[in-house]
């Protein structure tokens, strides 16, 4: 039997995620395209727009709808980095992603804003932002940024090669996460942008996240495309954390604490973000959580089922100690120059405490990201989502570390859920997703 149902697209960073929810809010199909970043030099990341378009377009074409209507696509993105683009929307070059490091030299140019326009953008500096990618782009590609109409963020880039002719756009909560974002006075930074060397009429447009841009020629029919959002707010809109402290353990990490208010801050080492309402959110961010895990089980030959095996299978690390700074991190927890890998070891080390110590050690992360938020502690068990915290030991040492309960949401694609419900609210749908709660784990001890 046929029903209407609205889709969410998540951009994340090395694939995208499409979901099709129902008006009873149950995920009815989805499907995922995989795709690459392109690393031109080490300290580079980047990717054709053209590229996203495919794996949108492979997605939809590989989700069984069963001849149900589409009533309306929501968009969701990860943060941060640039794509240029003409006045048609059409890129002019690759994407800039976040784990860009190239603009690192150039976040000397924030850190010499007068202290009241750096504290109003109440963020760390971190170079794979879009005002600082900007400042390289404006540095060494001149011709270029004179010829760009805008400068957009992911989900707006994918968007526009959707919705010809729409808006060049975005929505509060990717424009607060660019170092452009004057946070008290919820708008764009002036000063950031002279800081940055690009003019003023360059920065896109801030449009609700429900806002319909227009419809999109897709192979379903003429669907009617909403403005999106940032994956991490979508992720806790699709969770409906409420006012508790979330974990999301994915590629990276992501502590999130909702109704943070939004004030000036001098050198903050936690982030603060606009959600997809009107609201706000504190975050601590880890670049290294389950890539770090990846990179243990190509080392050990393991898969991810059997890394969190031979973890379990052992009661502790036998001394051995992991840090999973491979790639560096932002600060706070750990700096852009740390790295990574195992300590302590002896001859009695065995694969299954390299594994304990490497699932330990991004656990002792999280831990210490969720210290800097300094969370009151009102006993309500902290939500966990993502892939990594799907294992049972993880759920536990999470507890044990964290020294609270903790509950597993088990919300597949949950940023491309709140996509799905961006969309709904434009169609006019109170629809609620479903979750599936599991059992509350207390800590130990």
């Amino acid at each position: 039997m046929s029903r209407d149902v609205v889709l969410g697209a998540d951009l994340g960073t090395s694939g995208l995620k499409l979901v099709a929810l129902d008006v009873a809010g149950a995920v009815v199909a989805e499907a995922e395209s995989g795709y690459a970043l392109e690393r031109p030099a080490p300290d580079r990341a980047e990717i054709e727009v053209a590229v996203w378009r495919g794996a949108f377009d492979s997605a939809l074409a590989a989700l069984d709808l069963e001849g149900g209507q589409v009533l309306a696509l929501g968009l969701s993105g990860q943060m941060h980095g640039a794509v240029l683009v003409d006045d048609a929307g059409r890129p002019l070059r690759p994407a800039v992603l976040w784990p860009d490091a190239r603009a690192a030299a150039q976040l000397a140019r924030w850190r010499r804003l007068r202290p009241d326009d750096r504290a109003a953008l109440a963020n760390p500096l971190v170079p794979g932002m879009t005002g600082p990618v900007l400042a390289w782009l404006a540095e060494h590609e001149p011709a270029l940024v004179r010829r760009a109409a805008k400068v957009l963020l992911p989900k707006d880039a994918l968007r526009a090669s959707l919705v010809p002719g729409g808006p060049l756009g975005t929505d509060r909560s990717d424009a607060s996460g660019t170092l452009l974002w004057d946070v008290p006075l919820d708008a764009w930074s002036g000063a950031a942008a002279r800081s940055a060397g690009v003019p003023f009429d360059l920065l896109p447009g801030v449009l609700p996240s429900t806002e319909v841009v227009g419809t999109a020629p897709l192979p379903v029919g003429e669907v009617p495309v909403v403005v999106g959002g940032a994956d991490t707010p979508l992720a806790l809109l699709a969770a409906g954390t409420g006012d508790q402290l979330q974990v999301n353990l994915g590629t990276g990490a992501q502590v999130l604490l909702p109704g943070w208010a939004p004030a000036p801050a001098d050198d903050p080492v936690v982030h603060g973000y606009a959600d997809t309402g009107e609201g706000w959110y504190a975050m601590a961010a880890l670049r290294n959580g389950g890539s770090a895990w990846e990179w243990v089980c190509g080392v050990l030959g393991l898969s991810w089922p059997e890394l969190f095996a031979a973890a379990a299978s052992v009661p502790d690390a036998g001394g051995a100690v992991f840090r999973p700074f491979l790639t560096g991190e932002r600060g706070g927890v750990a700096g852009p120059d740390d790295r990574g890998g195992w300590d302590g070891l002896g001859a009695g080390t065995t694969r299954a405490h390299l594994a304990r110590a490497a699932v330990e050690g991004v656990v002792r992360a999280v831990g210490a990201a969720a210290a800097l938020l300094d969370a009151p502690d009102d006993g309500a068990p902290v939500v966990l989502t993502g892939g990594g915290t799907r294992s049972a030991l993880v759920q536990q040492l999470l507890a044990d570390d964290l020294r609270r309960p903790v509950r597993h949401l088990a919300l597949r694609s949950a940023s491309a859920v709140g996509a799905a419900l961006l969309a709904a609210s434009a169609a006019g749908l109170p629809v609620e997703p479903e979750r599936a709660p599991g059992p509350v784990v207390e800590p130990r001890g």
